[in-house]
């Protein structure tokens, strides 16, 4: 008797907006990001704690110098059009990403002002790849494993033309590029003949298995149309759900939450070039009469704690010092106001409704320093206007967020540098400059960590901003959906999750 053939199995989740291209590390953003890291793969991956861990590479080697990186290959490693993948292939990727014609985001990183040059980019053997760099850094693998720099995908040929524009992925991840209906859709479909690593799923790094024959990302602008898609079942997922949706859903017997500790920031900027928030005792003093940890319950409804450090719970680094920020204590808030002799002046604090819980925070915020006399108003704009205004460092005070950064140098390189160059930057600190330069050129956790701590030391007692909380990735999925698990990275990973 013959047999009925399988039904195809689908899973089907939610975009915000259409991704913009499928050239990984080009033209991006993270919808394009979170996509097309299920089709490439680079030689190593960000494991879940936002250490680095193998992938293409099977191990590597550094030099004694720091300067020259040998990665050993995985063997019998295919691209999705079923090549073999080897040492020249790899030659090729990296030096196509080095091209400038390429526009490969992360290409600065390796220019003049970057973290270091590469000088050369060799092939002794078919399993083997030797990058030299012109002088030792720490970020060189945490660069080449950034989701927005495409994990610096290793990619076949095929994937352009003869003239070198891009055609499609031909990658090696554990799906292929399938349909993409422009404003409509994106498919990715299983890659029968994936190599998967062994070992559990960490992060991007680790085991990738398919478990569906097809992810369907459905382009679906409007929240409460995708809410509304998950309770009928058109929809299997919503990722990066808003936290005002997540009580409803919270209570539907069909659906499941997955709650994940986030790397994002949110926080109170502060102009400290200002002529009244020049003075840090103004600073500290909105500090120390806020409670960061009823701030980040409220607005977070428990998903997420309070946190005033720079470097995310979530971090490797984040440990006994970082947890060490500002505790409420009203008496010396006041008393600070005194010495400065503040006599009730206006703050005006900017702020967006896009973000909701970044404008929430920026409300309780008000409310917990105008219980002290400290007269903030809050200004609202659209992001893009706050965005140039941050850009040009052009406000008194601002409710933000920042994305995540998996590298702690990069979690303080977004905030602090000189501001005479760099307008956006909120903490011009020349000797905190110079530490977060060692951070990035030694690989020495200990040194490393040392220099992370007294970083924030000096971050708490400057007050150039006020960190609330980290915030957290929500996801709601359909009860059928099995091994779906959130990371610190915001973006779904489909691998490894099945319909049922």
């Amino acid at each position: 008797m013959p047999t009925c053939a399988t039904a195809e199995t689908v899973l089907r989740t939610r975009l915000n907006a259409d991704i913009r291209s499928t050239d990984p590390g080009t033209n991006r953003d993270a919808n394009t990001d979170g996509v097309v890291a299920h089709m490439v793969e680079g030689l190593v991956a960000f494991r879940e704690d936002t250490s680095i861990g193998p992938m293409l590479a099977e191990s590597w080697n550094v030099s004694n110098d720091g300067k020259t990186y040998t990665f050993h290959l995985r063997k019998g490693v295919k691209f999705h059009n079923g090549a073999t993948m080897t040492a020249e292939d790899v030659v090729w990727s990296l030096k196509r990403w080095l091209d400038p014609a390429t526009q490969w985001r992360c290409l600065s990183e390796f220019g003049p002002s970057g973290i270091a040059r590469i000088e050369r980019i060799e092939a002794p053997d078919p399993q083997t790849v030797a990058v030299t760099l012109d002088q030792p850094t720490a970020l060189f693998l945490p660069t080449l494993a950034r989701p927005d720099c495409g994990q610096t995908a290793i990619i076949h040929r095929d994937s352009v033309g003869p003239d070198g524009k891009w055609i499609a992925p031909v990658g090696t991840g554990p799906f292929k590029l399938g349909e993409w209906k422009r404003g409509q859709y994106i498919d990715v479909a299983r890659f029968d003949n994936y190599a998967s690593r062994n070992g559990p799923r960490s992060g991007y790094a680790g085991a990738k298995t398919a478990e569906v024959d097809r992810v369907r990302f459905n382009v679906i602008p409007d929240s409460s149309a995708a809410k509304a898609g998950l309770l009928s079942g058109s929809l299997d997922a919503i990722s990066a759900l808003g936290v005002p949706d997540l009580e409803d859903l919270k209570s539907r017997p069909e659906v499941q939450i997955s709650v994940t500790p986030a790397l994002g920031l949110t926080g109170i900027l502060f102009q400290t070039r200002d002529p009244l928030l020049k003075d840090v005792r103004i600073r500290r003093a909105i500090a120390l009469c806020l409670d960061t940890a009823q701030i980040a319950d409220v607005v977070m409804q428990g998903t997420a704690r309070a946190n005033n450090s720079a470097l995310p719970i979530g971090s490797p680094f984040y440990g006994e010092v970082q947890a060490h920020g500002y505790t409420q204590n009203i008496a010396e808030a006041k008393k600070l106001l005194v010495e400065a002799g503040y006599r009730g002046q206006p703050i005006k604090m900017i702020a967006n409704k896009r973000y909701g819980f970044v404008f929430d925070s920026a409300v309780l915020v008000q409310a917990m320093a105008q219980a002290l006399g400290i007269n903030i108003e809050i200004e609202v704009l659209d992001w893009a206007t706050q965005l140039d205004r941050y850009n040009r460092g052009d406000y008194q005070a601002m409710a933000f967020v920042y994305s995540a950064r998996l590298d702690p140098s990069l979690s303080f390189e977004m905030l602090t540098g000189p501001k005479a160059t760099q307008p956006r930057k909120v903490w011009d600190n020349p000797e905190v400059q110079e530490m977060l330069r060692q951070s990035m050129m030694t690989d020495d956790t200990a040194k490393r960590q040392a220099l992370f701590d007294e970083m924030h030391r000096r971050f708490i007692k400057d007050v150039p901003m006020i960190v609330l909380f980290n915030g957290a990735e929500l996801a709601a999925l359909r009860k059928n959906i099995k091994g779906y698990a959130g990371w610190l990275y915001p973006q779904p990973r489909f691998w490894g999750v099945s319909v049922q």
